[in-house]
């Protein structure tokens, strides 16, 4: 594995308040890292320190093999950042906004131009390219801001909530947008406060609180930190219920329904050996389905807070 990000014992307080109390992350490189925590958790610091707008307390930080202490101009050149709040400038045309930021990376003049118009390709604003940014739609806006911050071809991007408000078809286009970005081998470090974004795009997510990182793993080996995952299997009569209750003696009953919760992790394998369970004992099933615990859960387990607490 050959990490993008590299962070050692990183700490950063604001007075007497302590937002970051000696946290480690490692991110691969062509990979989405994903950073969640409630809101004053310090995922923004985090971004901020490793994109070098502020300083650290303490740590050795790593981006892109560079010194974030010794060599912070080899870090800028080697990321793109796109905050919580667009950068697009409403009064200038999208192309205007996709120049300027060449000529702020040092392009020339026709790299510059030519840079902008496979930008505003790449991002369907191909047509909206000649026209004002401030009447953008919100989803056109964050695609031009995400676009701004490509220009200069960077291999690491932060991404600080990049879909907060975007409707549905919006938040998933960019969805594509950055897995084509990472399909070409870029790195995305990711924070968000929708948790089915982090689901749907992270390789791997680490969650932040009280100034600590309290669980990181992939989707999945988080999801299986937290109980009550079940396979709620429906059974055609009272009988054929009878009989399953008694040989899954763990599980809990529904009468009314037919059904009996039976405590798994929604694995294959736990799945074939109850199916094989009730066909030796012949026992007829109406419905099956598997029920594990998603992020909220995940979120709510070991951060004591819900997620509409943490909701702009």
């Amino acid at each position: 594995m050959t990490e993008a990000i590299a962070v050692r014992g990183l700490r950063k307080s604001f007075g007497d308040k302590v937002v970051l109390d000696g946290i480690d992350l490692t991110v691969a490189e062509g990979t989405i890292f994903s950073l969640l925590g409630p809101n004053g958790a310090g995922k923004t610091t985090a971004v901020q320190i490793l994109s070098t707008l502020i300083t650290a307390d303490g740590g050795d930080i790593r981006v892109e093999g560079h010194d974030r202490v010794r060599d912070p101009e080899a870090v800028r050149r080697a990321i793109g950042v796109t905050g919580q709040f667009s950068a697009v400038d409403r009064l200038l045309t999208g192309e205007e906004n996709l120049i300027l930021m060449a000529d702020l990376r040092h392009l020339g003049r026709r790299e510059g131009r030519r840079r902008a118009a496979e930008l505003l390709e790449q991002f369907d604003l191909a047509d909206a390219g000649t026209k004002i940014a401030g009447t953008y739609s919100g989803g056109m806006r964050r695609r031009l801001d995400l676009a701004m911050t490509l220009v200069g071809d960077p291999r690491i991007i932060f991404l600080d909530e990049p879909t907060t408000g975007l409707d549905p078809r919006s938040r998933r286009a960019m969805w594509e947008i950055i897995r084509q970005l990472v399909a070409g081998g870029v790195t995305v470090f990711l924070t968000t406060q929708y948790l089915e974004e982090a689901d749907e795009l992270a390789d791997r997510i680490a969650v932040l609180d009280n100034g600590g990182i309290v669980a990181e793993g992939t989707p999945a080996e988080l999801k299986r930190l937290v109980p009550g995952g079940h396979i709620r299997v429906q059974f055609t009569d009272p009988e054929q219920l009878d009989i399953a209750a008694k040989i899954f003696a763990e599980s809990a009953r529904d009468d009314e329904a037919l059904a009996l919760q039976i405590p798994s992790d929604g694995d294959v394998a736990s799945l074939k050996a109850m199916l094989d369970r009730l066909e030796r004992e012949s026992i007829e099933t109406a419905e099956l389905s598997i029920h594990t615990p998603d992020l909220d859960d995940v979120f709510l387990n070991l951060t004591g807070r819900p997620r509409t607490e943490t909701e702009n």
